[in-house]
């Protein structure tokens, strides 16, 4: 069954109608939450500075010259690159030197002075850490203390995020094909909102991995399938704008991280805040169909013309009768039995040379995109000025984007477009490497130029691949 045949039904019961609208809308919004949870790691896990907590009650503090009473009042003074220690007198009359990772006691109290020859004992920081909270009240760092020698922990959080997006695209893209695509948005939506509010309640570091890996599954899951379903499910006259624009609502998503960051500094309630707005698909889900196409695909032809008959009522159009509509491919020319549709799989993307060469060329693109699209993001907060506008920027930056990739396409055809998204992406890649590192105006600007180079590339390759590669494939 060819897609040419498939586009006859859009042709009678509409390509972009009432009923493709509601279900693309309801679609499109709950990918808005697949990008607040791809980037709301980035102010979880900030590091604040920091510094040990001392083994008793502070009766005066000195920084260099600075004689404090309180060491909240520090922060301002306390460099941010460059490592130094704060001087503290207990109530007991000891002398301790409070360093980020160590805390060293002095033997000789006799005086208060910041500068000391003397000998001192080292000790690591067995009394915790003293954060500063004047950005964040509480992080996932500041939770478990991942400092110092558990740093790594914490750099852990978003690498295994990823592995669990990759997982989740293989496993289901394979069920959507196999079980249908609306059974996976279902279960991933109700994941998502599941896992989501998990996370923030979780009781240690490990339970709060577990947590996070597992809604990294299930949201890799639906932004993967819901691109699919909607191809599937518009007509080849609007198709390629709606396809590419629903990766503005992901955006849209990385915009709500960015204020719900702003407005909440506890991370578990920023995290349950994020996770509500998954709730609204997840009451309304049951009422989104299985595509048609999957429906035929598997030879479930009465349920697929159910389908069919539902969306020319909403349309307000005449329906039409598969069997006769596709009789060709279903009888075929001398009345046979319906063919049944071929079956791929990850081996027919290496059939001969030419496919297997551009196989790899798309994943390499793939790739590319993926590693850029996501360290402009993820690194905006670390580009200087007001972290929370940078992340909005980024995210904002995609929308037109995705308008200027669907206008090039139509002038100068996709591989033109995105030659040029990926070169000019790699060319202010190599501007922010030159740029000195005080002057983080520019750094902004160039991030956020190449964002929307990187962004465009992103967006369009999931429509090259599914251009190039039947949809089993593709999926």
């Amino acid at each position: 069954m060819g897609s040419g045949n498939l586009e006859l039904i859009f042709d009678r019961v509409g390509h972009f109608g009432r009923y493709q609208i509601f279900v693309y809308f309801t679609c499109a919004f709950q990918n808005i939450s697949c990008g607040i949870h791809y980037l709301a790691s980035v102010f979880m896990t900030v590091f604040p500075k920091h510094i040990c907590r001392p083994p008793g009650n502070v009766s005066r503090i000195l920084f260099h010259n600075t004689s404090l009473w309180r060491l909240d009042d520090i922060w301002t003074l306390f460099p941010t690159g460059r490592e130094d220690y704060v001087v503290v007198l207990l109530e007991d009359g000891v002398v301790w030197e409070l360093t980020r990772c160590y805390r060293f006691r002095r033997d000789n109290n006799s005086s208060l002075n910041y500068d000391y020859d003397g000998h001192k004992s080292g000790f690591s920081c067995l009394d915790g850490f003293i954060y500063d909270k004047s950005k964040w009240d509480n992080t996932v760092v500041t939770q478990w203390d991942l400092v110092c020698n558990r740093e790594w922990f914490a750099k852990l959080i978003q690498p295994t995020f990823m592995f669990g997006v990759l997982l989740g695209a293989l496993i289901f893209g394979y069920l959507s094909d196999r079980v249908g695509r609306r059974p996976v948005l279902w279960s991933t939506s109700i994941g998502m909102h599941v896992f989501g509010i998990a996370v923030a309640f979780t009781f240690d570091y490990y339970s709060f991995m577990l947590a996070r890996f597992l809604l990294a599954i299930v949201a890799s899951g639906y932004l993967v399938v819901v691109f699919v379903y909607v191809t599937e499910f518009i007509g080849m006259k609007a198709r390629t704008w709606a396809s590419i624009q629903i990766h503005s609502f992901f955006a849209i998503g990385t915009m709500v991280v960015a204020l719900t960051g702003y407005l909440f500094r506890t991370w578990w309630i920023y995290q349950l805040i994020l996770s509500t707005v998954t709730l609204p698909f997840v009451l309304c889900c049951w009422m989104i169909p299985e595509t048609p196409f999957w429906l035929l695909s598997e030879g479930r032809y009465k349920e697929a013309q159910i389908v069919v008959d539902k969306m020319a009522k909403w349309n307000r159009t005449g329906t039409c009768k598969l069997s006769e509509l596709l009789s060709l491919d279903l009888y075929g020319a001398v009345g046979e039995k319906p063919s049944e549709v071929k079956k791929y799989n990850l081996l027919d993307l290496f059939y001969d040379w030419n496919i297997g060469t551009r196989t790899l060329i798309v994943w390499l693109i793939w790739f590319t995109g993926c590693l850029g699209f996501y360290c402009f993001s993820l690194n905006s907060v670390n580009l200087g000025g007001n972290e929370y506008l940078n992340l909005f920027l980024m995210g904002a930056v995609e929308i037109p984007a995705y308008i200027f990739i669907c206008v090039g396409m139509d002038v100068v055809g996709r591989r033109n477009v995105l030659m040029f998204s990926l070169i000019s992406g790699a060319l202010f890649c190599g501007v922010i490497m030159v740029i000195p590192k005080g002057n983080y105006i520019w750094s902004v600007v160039a991030s956020v130029a190449g964002k929307f180079a990187i962004g465009s590339a992103f967006g369009l390759i999931y429509l090259y691949t599914a251009e190039l590669y039947p949809t089993m494939i593709s999926c």
